[in-house]
């Protein structure tokens, strides 16, 4: 691969006194990653110093450039972006690290946005210290859906073979109900479709979507959901020719492993679909935003500052995040 066809893919560092820095260090020390991508960290020199020297990371290297226009191919690149040097505080999030955490995504965004990478992956944030004027997001995913002019995305987690999506996002349970119609599941139905076929390659993709309440509302003894906005839009999913089954009793779908049978599940809220995928894929498991223009994924993970600091967090969630973004690219730049 030449330095032309090289996947150049941004890393935002997420809260700068959670495990970010840690992981997206262990992961990067691994030179062979400098086969697939050219990354390029937004943070400082001073974070990684601080970090790298406590974990005596020996292989870990980088290069800092002044721009992503200027990146150094075959190493790790540093774009110092951060207004303010928050201090290294690790397991306490404190409006320094949330500040920290929002230069680095916003940098990393203004720069995808401009043509000068090609992908992000965002290390994990607080969603209550990011907060900012320009920053009234529940999370990345509402943040890069409004920056990135998408009309709707869709929080699609992905571990192997198990995909695992979300009609509804960073919302309270209670407003569930009010939000589910059948123009939402359509929408949400037809990115995970578009997105299993230009993302993933799969040519003619098998969707279970699952119901809302328990035992799938019981022909309404449980709920009207189900009967009433549920069934009827995987009819007509049906009627237009695609492979949408369902609804499903949750519990019982994944109990029974009818996940396997499928190419995605949708879920219908954030804890029905992400309770299972972390279960059974809490190390491996990639948070991918479909439906937008650009590719960004993440590690399934928050910022766990019961750790932070301690440096033995396991970097495998966000090494997937990067290798994920990396195939999505390649298959999106052959489509």
């Amino acid at each position: 691969m030449d330095n032309k066809q090289r996947i150049r893919l941004g890393i935002s560092i997420g809260d700068t006194n959670g495990i970010g820095p840690e992981i997206v260090i262990k992961t990067l020390s691994d030179q062979r990653i400098l086969n697939f991508c050219t990354p390029v960290i937004y943070a400082s020199a001073a974070i990684l110093d601080r970090v790298r020297k406590s974990l005596n990371a020996e292989h870990f290297h980088y290069q800092q450039v002044d721009s992503a226009g200027a990146l150094t191919h075959k190493k790790v690149n540093l774009i110092n972006c951060l207004e303010a040097e928050p201090a290294y505080e690790p397991g306490t999030p404190t409006p320094a690290s949330g500040k920290a955490s929002l230069d680095s995504l916003l940098a990393a965004s203004r720069d995808l946005k401009a043509g000068l990478l090609d992908g992000i992956v965002t290390a994990p944030i607080n969603k209550d210290n990011i907060q900012a004027e320009d920053f009234r997001f529940p999370g990345h995913t509402e943040f890069l859906t409004s920056y990135f002019d998408a009309a709707d995305s869709l929080m699609l987690l992905v571990s192997g073979d198990l995909r695992v999506a979300t009609v509804t996002g960073h919302i309270p349970v209670k407003d569930v109900p009010d939000k589910l119609t059948e123009q939402l599941l359509i929408r949400k139905i037809t990115i995970l479709l578009e997105s299993l076929r230009k993302d993933f390659g799969i040519l003619k993709p098998r969707i279970a979507v699952l119901g809302l309440n328990p035992h799938a509302g019981e022909k309404g003894l449980l709920g009207s959901e189900e009967t009433e906005i549920i069934r009827p839009t995987i009819v007509q999913m049906k009627e237009r020719g695609h492979l949408v089954f369902g609804p499903y009793p949750a519990d019982g779908f994944f109990g029974m492993q009818q996940y396997k049978q499928v190419d995605a599940v949708l879920s219908m809220y954030h804890d029905q679909g992400l309770i299972p995928f972390k279960t059974l894929a809490m190390e491996s498991g990639v948070n991918f935003t479909a439906g937008l223009p650009v590719v960004r994924t993440s590690p399934d993970h928050g910022t766990a500052y019961d750790i932070a600091g301690r440096y033995i967090a396991d970097p495998t969630s966000f090494r997937e995040a990067l290798f994920l973004a990396c195939d999505i690219l390649k298959k999106r730049q052959t489509a």
